[in-house]
């Protein structure tokens, strides 16, 4: 189905930032896209508009009962001067699965491929140009009805705003520091840790704000039921080398299913490396890393790619995983995957849609 989406260009352009000062999410580009939905007419007035402050009645859904979801993508500018997704398809279908967990209604894959195709056709002079560097798209739904009944939401809004980005720790390729988190919880077995609910960031800031102070990038975060299983790393799904195998936990619904996860999953099995998907206790972890077996830890996620960890902190003390430094496994998937985003290797794997029309 044809989704004509009308532009109205900004009359004032900002001022793009020097590739080099790039940090995350700090600088927003110039326009956004928006379509609004009712249940009487489904989603109409799909648009481009100037990036502006949004109208909201303080009655909306969003505000009191939290009806607010998001994705984490990227545009990448290719060596080849082409212009990449990596694999939208994947973030329509978590939006759409976690609208339902949520009772929202979320554009159909027309709308959402439309809306995103022209977005960033519009915005590509805000895609930079140096690898390692990206347009990072920030797809919302959000509750917009009026209405202070406990019940979803009859109206939303769905919008595309995106940010130039450099790394996401600012630390290029090394290791970061994690610190194990006993106390707080994530979310629990039969909640929403499925789902990119900005309800599940809310509830993770206090512990990340501690991890800070004390000098880590961000926490592991255990089982809410016994603290003993790993769950995910910060915002990121978290994968183990023990020996000559890799572990990491499985989707049991109090875990996101990240896109770089399944990516990381899938080359792993292509390059023939022993891969569980099985649940990991931080007992067996730190038995690992005793025996001298526990040769690397990284996160996966869109904003980061991949992190690899450096340290394990806790009140008992500290761990260091390879001496510190990036894995070999870590630093080949990283590059990989960006090969693929930019365009240097062949996409065998069929992950990367160019975005048309953007010469």
């Amino acid at each position: 189905m044809d989704i004509e989406v009308s532009i109205e260009k900004t009359a004032k352009p900002k001022t793009r930032p020097p590739e080099e000062k790039l940090s995350f999410g700090r600088y927003f580009s110039d326009h956004m896209f928006v379509s609004d939905y009712t249940t009487a007419r489904g989603w109409t007035s799909a648009r481009i508009v100037p990036y502006q402050a949004m109208s909201i009645d303080p009655g909306a859904s969003v505000l009191h009962y939290g009806q607010a979801l998001f994705e984490g993508m990227k545009a990448f500018r290719g060596v080849d001067g082409k212009i990449r997704l990596f694999r939208p398809e994947m973030n329509w279908k978590r939006l759409q699965e976690g609208a339902a967990r949520l009772c929202m209604k979320a554009p159909d894959l027309d709308l959402f491929m439309a809306g995103l195709q022209e977005f960033v056709r519009t915005e590509k002079e805000w895609i930079p140009e140096s690898v390692g560097t990206a347009l990072y798209l920030r797809p919302t739904l959000i509750g917009t009805e009026a209405f202070l009944g406990v019940r979803p939401s009859e109206a939303y809004c769905f919008y595309i705003i995106a940010s130039p980005v450099g790394n996401y720790y600012g630390e290029g390729a090394e290791t970061v520091k994690i610190w194990v988190e006993r106390g707080f919880a994530r979310c629990a077995p039969g909640g929403i840790g499925a789902v990119k609910a900005g309800g599940n960031y809310a509830a993770s800031l206090l512990a990340a704000t501690e991890a800070k102070k004390r000098g880590y990038a961000q926490v592991l975060w255990l089982d809410a039921a016994t603290k003993t299983f790993v769950e995910e790393v910060g915002t990121m799904n978290v994968f183990f080398k023990i020996g000559d195998r890799v572990i990491t936990p499985p989707l049991s619904g109090t875990i996101l299913p990240g896109v770089m996860r399944d990516s990381a999953i899938q080359l792993l099995e292509s390059m023939q490396v022993k891969t569980e998907i099985r649940p990991i206790s931080l007992d067996e972890v730190f038995e690992a890393h005793k025996k001298g077996e526990l040769k690397e830890v990284f996160g996966t996620g869109t904003a980061a790619s991949i992190s690899p960890v450096g340290s394990f902190g806790m009140e008992s003390g500290i761990i260091t995983i390879n001496d510190g430094r990036v894995g070999e496994l870590s630093k080949k998937l990283f590059e990989t995957i960006l090969d693929i985003q930019y365009g240097r290797r062949p996409d065998n794997m069929g992950w990367t849609m160019e975005v048309a029309n953007t010469k």
